[in-house]
């Protein structure tokens, strides 16, 4: 079946846009799992608070806004934060067109370190880094997470509400959550991560905070457990209630909403709508990728999308043979793609089950129950045409950012390197550029580097001190009671704090 906004798309149509968006009804979300014909529809603003749904599906936007040929042309040149603004707005509804939002937009990237805030950098011929490093956290979580956190402060103090955001990291969404919420006063912040499976960095930058409302748990196990964790504590109907609990993790449909941005800004650079251009992305869980999806679907000419993982390739191994199987999750060069349930796929899951809650529900169950996801062969078909995968072990790791510097001399943290290998193994035609996401600055991950290179990058300045800060960090069994004691006992909430 095909998607009738791509028809729409081909010929040359438009549904959505800057101009034409006050004739459009709003949009709203439905779950992934809704198993009725007139699913529960809810507002931007009530997605964005609730994170996960109560049936424990994700949210996505009941229709998905689509740019004609001449307006994606009229976002060429405009400036990072003004392109978001244009290219969110229609996800969100009234608060889209608020006058305020725009000041928020504006503020989020104010303080990234390079005024292009996600700049290119040409490789060769054909392949070129788009850098997502330059916030306040040094990774490509803080394009989303920096909105995000003023979002949540802007929509609580309308409502005079306050809520307790827990969420799991496998290392960077941690820090750029907690940098995003530190100090806000109708937020408490709870991160679980896994022990000894991040970057020292990783870690610091979790765990120096130094703010009251911002709190990093150490679990002891992997990624999974703490977003299977996150995940419990949400289906715990009388605890999220409670807590009022909501999340910041890419299950957030704000997160991938703001990561669509710099999809539209490599591909203006870079000659769109006029011109095809491909990407190739490293993933762990989805999230990222997915983004590069939906901006396709907006209308951005995306020939291709590349889907780049480590040894834990879950992802790859379905791309290539159409079984997703629950491996055990293996420590690597790359910890952030240290996953093997990658949350986001469900919300593609969604579509390639043409909208079914239902199904997508009882496959979702299915397949943490026996550690398969039941998929048809022709959903796998739809899978591979939107989608290539490629995985990089930690030896190939090592030699992308070896053979990188040594050609251009350009530092590539594994992350990156991942993208990297995965858009040389994937060329397109030699008319279509690649654009690899750069996801992670060098210096989180110093020793991976400097084993590649021999050169050691150094922090920014404005980190320099990092090492030496005093860390405050809870570590925790992979016991859902115990982390929902230490919640209880540290949210603001439940002493009354006014928000």
């Amino acid at each position: 079946m095909r998607d009738p906004l791509l028809l729409q798309r081909e010929r040359g149509e438009a549904t959505f846009g800057l101009v034409s968006q006050g004739s459009v009804p709003p949009l709203h979300y439905i779950s992934t799992r809704a198993a009725s014909a007139a699913p529960e529809r809810l507002a931007f603003d009530d997605v964005l608070l609730a994170g996960l749904a109560r049936d424990g599906g994700l949210y996505v936007p009941d229709e998905v806004p689509l740019f004609g040929k001449d307006e994606i042309a009229a976002m060429a040149g405009l400036p990072y934060p003004e392109l978001a603004l244009r290219v969110m707005a229609p996800f969100m509804g009234p608060r889209g067109a608020a006058p305020a939002t725009r000041g928020l937009v504006a503020a989020s990237y104010a303080g990234f370190d390079h005024r292009a805030v996600a700049p290119l950098k040409q490789l060769d011929a054909a392949l070129w880094l788009m850098e997502l490093f330059h916030g306040p956290t040094l990774a490509f979580k803080d394009y989303a997470l920096q909105l995000v956190g003023r979002l949540f402060d802007e929509v609580l103090a309308e409502r005079g509400d306050r809520v307790t955001i827990v969420g799991a990291t496998s290392g960077d969404t941690g820090s750029a959550a907690m940098e995003a919420c530190r100090d806000r006063d109708s937020v408490d912040i709870f991160i679980l991560f896994p022990a000894g499976r991040t970057s020292e960095v990783q870690r610091r930058q979790m765990t120096t905070l130094g703010a009251a409302n911002a709190h990093a748990i150490a679990i002891e196990g992997h990624f999974d457990d703490c977003q299977d964790l996150v995940k419990a504590m949400f289906a715990d109907a009388a605890f999220r209630d409670e807590l009022r609990l909501s999340a910041v993790n890419s299950i957030n449909w704000a997160r991938i909403m703001a990561q669509i941005v710099y999809y539209f800004a490599a591909a203006l650079a870079l000659g769109a709508p006029h011109r095809p251009i491909a990407f190739s992305v490293p993933t762990g869980n989805f999230g990222n990728v997915y983004a590069g999806h939906i901006a396709r679907r907006m209308g951005l000419p995306i020939e291709r999308l590349v889907v780049g993982t480590n040894r834990n390739d879950i992802l790859a191994r379905f791309l290539a043979d159409g079984k997703m199987t629950i491996g055990t999750v293996e420590p690597s060069l790359s910890p952030s793609m240290d996953i093997q349930v990658s949350s986001n796929f469900e919300r593609l899951f969604h579509e390639l089950k043409e909208r079914d809650g239902a199904a997508v529900a009882a496959s979702m169950g299915r397949f943490r129950a026996e550690g398969t996801l039941p998929t048809s062969a022709s959903e796998w078909r739809r899978a591979q045409a939107l989608f290539a995968g490629h995985r990089v072990d930690d030896a190939g790791i090592k030699a992308e950012i070896a053979e990188t510097w040594a050609r251009t001399g350009e530092l590539l943290d594994p992350h990156s390197a991942v993208a990297v290998a995965a858009a040389r193994a994937n060329p397109g035609s030699g008319e279509v550029p690649t654009v690899a996401l750069a996801c992670a600055h060098p210096a989180k991950f110093p020793d991976a580097v400097e084993a590649a290179t021999g050169i050691r990058p150094a922090l920014p300045e404005r980190l320099a001190d990092l090492y030496e800060r005093t860390e405050r960090v809870t570590t925790l069994p992979n016991d859902l009671r115990a982390v929902q004691r230490f919640v209880r006992e540290h949210a603001r909430i439940l002493a009354g704090v006014p928000a």
